[in-house]
């Protein structure tokens, strides 16, 4: 990471996602002076995701980026909710399975991309189990929040029937 490139990468994630314009401007000036960065990458990558709703292309710059960078950890995650967006579930449910592996990353939030995947599919029981483990990794307060407000979220869905008797 050269400091030129560092210096327009910073600028365009502090621009992000409130001034997509200078944001732009910046990304493309750290992806000139680094083609194969892979922050840049998952960043420009999120733009059109997140913002554009442009999965496919978003994908590509996602791809880009694992490609050069397999072990960055910022990725997966930004890439696994472009998967789901997209509902490419069996390519998220791979690179989940892939991420969980990488030393460093934050298991919470992958497992909580997983609990998505479980919802997404309707099963309701699993991705509450994966919500509980997933509060195992979860090491602050703003992270575990997140985690017990999904799991309201899918207990909410979840059907529940009574059986009524009726009287004779």
């Amino acid at each position: 990471m050269t400091l030129t490139k560092s210096k327009y990468y910073f600028e365009a994630l502090d621009y992000f996602p409130f001034n997509l314009s200078e944001c732009m401007d910046a990304l493309n000036y750290a992806l000139s002076y680094e083609p194969e960065d892979a922050d840049s990458l998952c960043l420009m990558g999120r733009v059109y995701s997140e913002e554009l709703k442009d999965y496919e292309t978003a994908k590509k710059y996602f791809d880009e980026a694992m490609q050069s960078n397999i072990g960055n950890v910022n990725t997966p995650k930004y890439y696994i909710e472009c998967l789901l967006n997209n509902e490419d579930y069996k390519e998220a449910e791979k690179l989940i399975a892939f991420a969980l592996e990488l030393k460093g990353i934050d298991k919470s939030e992958i497992l909580n991309c997983l609990s998505l995947l479980h919802e997404r599919n309707f099963e309701y029981k699993q991705a509450l189990g994966t919500l509980k483990e997933a509060k195992k990794f979860a090491y602050n307060r703003a992270a575990l929040e997140i985690l017990e407000d999904r799991e309201k979220l899918v207990k909410g869905k979840t059907v529940r029937t009574r059986t009524v008797k009726k009287a004779d």
